[in-house]
């Protein structure tokens, strides 16, 4: 028992996502710490991130966010520095030296790592030596789909996957549920990660409350209204590979009293915009964002979504049981289309293919979902950040007994 003049030890939590493309790796991280830092306000967190972009998005309360220098991914899945002028390895070594020197002055209790087991091209690698034999508890976190199982396999024995998990890491979370993607059986993985491995349901329902906006990248003013008339979505991520979505959504006739709202997203280049902003002249029931952090406001409420197949987009439609049409990219990463794939076998998106796509085929699949009621196939855990918490008090202090552990594979 503490004296009363004594108080229990703040907890130190650090996530670190690469991202090198979009803002998912990071708005997955945020959604964790809001949860984390709600469950126990008794928590400090440091975001390490990849996407300087994230320093304009709003922070849970005792979070502080420390940007690497930037990586540009192209369509190949090749690195190279996105502004300094540095050779790649050398602006890897300077943003691995930032995460171990942030984590040995932080000294957290937990470090979670999003889906980059050594970082890029082992950047990680420094941090994970020098965390081990410390009492930092260091878990992998994994969307539910990496990639197809063609192209996951041979990229983890590449990468030494499987061995960095089986030295560096206490467990491995997979943010879905198995019943809709068994990650473990597709990608075929060893003993040495199945006996770490923990589902925790899909990062969706149990959202704390968000928090109020603040300035978008390009440091404007988020000017969202949620229309109070009925109205229709399209998300098309990051926006960097969403031109296509984009423009088909603004070219497709809109359901009999409904509007029309498309969110483009940060990324999206200017000329693509200004395209765009010709088609939505000649349309005026649309109405078109650059970027807003409250597109759950607009999910909410929508009628019908439009939308590419990212994890976060995905998960905060299946929270507002909205529905959804999903239009996966393809390319570097087959992630999106086996995910839509899985949902829409349990009857919670439909699909339509890239290659397909057509303002035709946009308008018919609104007209009809605005109007159906949704029979889904089958359940879906979608209590992730709860699980998440309670496996986190489990692991920080052990003595606790947690009733809702997911059993390890």
């Amino acid at each position: 028992m503490l004296h009363p003049q004594q108080t229990a030890p703040r907890r130190r939590i650090a996530l670190y996502s690469h991202d090198t493309q979009g803002l998912g790796h990071v708005r997955r991280n945020i959604s964790i710490a809001s949860a984390l830092v709600e469950a126990n306000p008794a928590t400090d967190v440091l975001l390490l991130t990849g996407a300087p972009e994230a320093a304009a998005l709003p922070l849970p309360a005792n979070t502080e966010i420390i940007t690497l220098p930037t990586l540009h991914k192209d369509v190949t899945g090749s690195y190279r520095p996105k502004i300094l002028g540095l050779p790649l390895a050398e602006l890897l070594h300077v943003r691995g030296q930032v995460v171990a020197a942030a984590l040995d002055t932080f000294a957290p209790d937990l470090f979670v790592v999003d889906k980059a087991v050594r970082g890029v091209h082992g950047e990680l690698d420094q941090a994970l030596q020098a965390l081990r034999g410390t009492s930092t508890t260091v878990v992998l976190g994994l969307r539910d789909v990496l990639d197809s199982p063609a192209a996951t396999v041979p990229e983890w024995e590449a990468t030494g996957a499987t061995a960095a998990i089986q030295d560096y890491y206490d467990e491995v979370w997979v943010y879905g549920d198995p019943q809709v993607f068994d990650a473990a059986a597709a990608y075929d993985w060893p003993w040495a990660v199945r006996r770490k491995l923990v589902y925790t349901g899909y990062l969706a329902d149990h959202r704390p409350d968000y928090l109020p906006p603040r300035s978008h990248p390009s440091g404007a003013a988020d000017g969202l209204l949620v229309p109070t008339e009925p109205y229709v979505l399209c998300l098309v991520g990051g926006g960097q590979d969403g031109a296509s979505l984009a423009e088909t959504f603004a070219r497709s006739d809109l359901p009999p009293g409904h509007r029309g709202v498309l969110v483009t997203g940060p990324y999206m280049s200017q000329e693509q915009r200004r395209h765009l902003e010709e088609i939505v002249r000649t349309r005026p029931g649309l109405t078109v964002h650059g970027f807003t952090p409250r597109t759950h406001e607009l999910i909410a409420g929508a009628a019908a979504a439009v939308t590419m197949g990212g994890y976060n987009s995905v998960c905060e439609l299946l929270a507002a049981r909205c529905a959804a049409l999903v239009v996966p990219r393809t390319v570097p990463r087959m992630e999106q289309a086996v995910r839509a794939e899985a949902l829409t076998r349990l009857g919670w998106v439909d699909t339509l293919s890239p290659a397909e796509l057509h303002p035709a085929r946009i308008a018919a699949w609104l007209g009809q979902a605005v109007t159906r009621s949704r029979r889904r196939l089958g359940r879906i855990d979608l209590d992730g950040l709860l699980h998440l918490c309670r496996r986190t008090d489990a692991l920080l202090t052990p003595y606790l007994v947690e009733a809702d552990h997911h059993a390890a594979v």
